[in-house]
């Protein structure tokens, strides 16, 4: 049996219907550009992440850097971020001019160790970033402790973990603000790309809807140097159509993901790890193993998909060389030459699990 790594089509199929309603209700309203799908959406995912306010913008990246933006960060701050994320963490410091101060992970879970945070903070750090790695959320406590004490923002990207709870509270609402990713193949994703960004700061919020309408709240009049970052009503229409089965399609992973664990066990890669606190989404499921390019080809000739995320840390990225050694992280590296991907997503059949279960097994013996 094939199983693609990802499908799409078939995630999207489900809520075919819902999609042919958004789009006529968008074209029947005859507005496209912020207006009552929008507002709708925000409403709604700022009461799904339990936050105040939600300020739907372009695309995740886009949400990172309009609050970094909005805090004043600039030229000459520092912004403390994961060595193990996706680049787009540590772009959304640098396009504010701010330089990325890379934060080693836990080996056990990926994501930022907070006993590590305290060291990299200077006189010019301003904000932390913490990752919600794959789905599971930031040890956020500690890292909030650090952060009161040294009179520093934190802001979570939560791209990759739409409906994740740390110890009973969702993701989004656990920092000063958080900034989402849409993309399509998100556990909630839009049909291209979107983003947003929650907090309980209303004057937060407020700068961030002048920021992302190229700096303006009447329209020709511009208090401030603004972006163009808008998440369109077509997009926002198409992520309430999908936003109430968010939590029935993450119960899904759940049950994909402990399939895995049981199935997986004892096989000789390392397995991911949940912290008793954690309550994660399972955006990725994410294995270790120091054999992993022989298994991953064992894997695609038995119709197996995989993937890695990611091959290259930010640090080592050329766009990121002019850093140098003072970025040198030895554990984000070793993670990188070991980690791959199974495929997951709530429209995989138990018999797609379970042939992947094998597949597995079958490579590794």
């Amino acid at each position: 049996m094939k199983v693609p790594f990802l499908d799409l089509k078939s995630i999207n199929d489900r809520s075919r219907s819902e999609f042919h309603a958004a789009l006529d209700r968008v074209l029947d309203s005859g507005w496209l550009v912020l207006g009552q799908e929008v507002d709708a959406f925000e409403r709604e995912f700022a009461a799904y992440c339990d936050t105040g306010y939600c300020v739907g913008v372009g695309n995740g990246l886009e949400a990172l850097h309009l609050v970094l933006r909005a805090w004043g960060i600039t030229a000459g701050d520092e912004v403390i971020v994961p060595s193990n994320t996706y680049i787009a963490t540590w772009l959304a410091a640098s396009y504010t001019g701010a330089v990325p101060v890379a934060v080693e992970p836990d080996s056990s879970t990926f994501n930022v160790d907070p006993a590590r945070i305290e060291a990299a903070i200077t006189p010019r750090t301003r904000a932390i970033i913490p990752v919600h790695l794959y789905g599971q959320p930031a040890d956020m406590d500690p890292i909030m402790e650090i952060a009161d004490r040294n009179g520093l923002k934190v802001l979570e990207d939560a791209a990759q973990a739409h409906g994740a709870r740390y110890k009973g509270r969702r993701v989004g609402g656990l920092g000063h603000a958080a900034g989402f990713s849409f993309y399509p193949g998100k556990n909630l994703g839009a049909l291209g790309d979107a983003g947003a960004i929650t907090t309980n700061d209303s004057q937060l919020a407020d700068r961030i809807r002048v920021l992302r309408n190229y700096g303006s709240r009447v329209k020709y009049y511009n208090e401030v140097i603004g972006f163009n970052s808008r998440l369109d009503e077509l997009q926002a229409a198409f992520l309430r159509a999908k936003l109430p089965e968010l939590d029935r399609d993450n119960a899904r992973r759940r049950e994909i993901a402990g399939l895995y664990q049981q199935g997986l066990a004892e096989l000789g890669v390392t397995l991911p790890q949940v912290p008793i606190w954690a309550d994660p989404v399972w955006h990725l499921y994410v294995v270790r193993s120091s054999n992993r390019e022989a298994l991953r080809q064992n894997l695609d000739a038995r119709g197996i998909g995989t993937l890695l995320h990611y091959p290259v840390p930010p640090a080592r990225q050329t766009a990121y060389e002019a850093l140098g050694s003072e970025n040198s992280c030895p554990v984000a590296e070793a993670m990188s030459n070991e980690v791959f991907s199974l495929p997951m997503g709530p429209h995989l059949e138990d018999a797609q699990v379970q042939a992947v279960v094998q597949a597995l097994k079958n490579a590794s013996s």
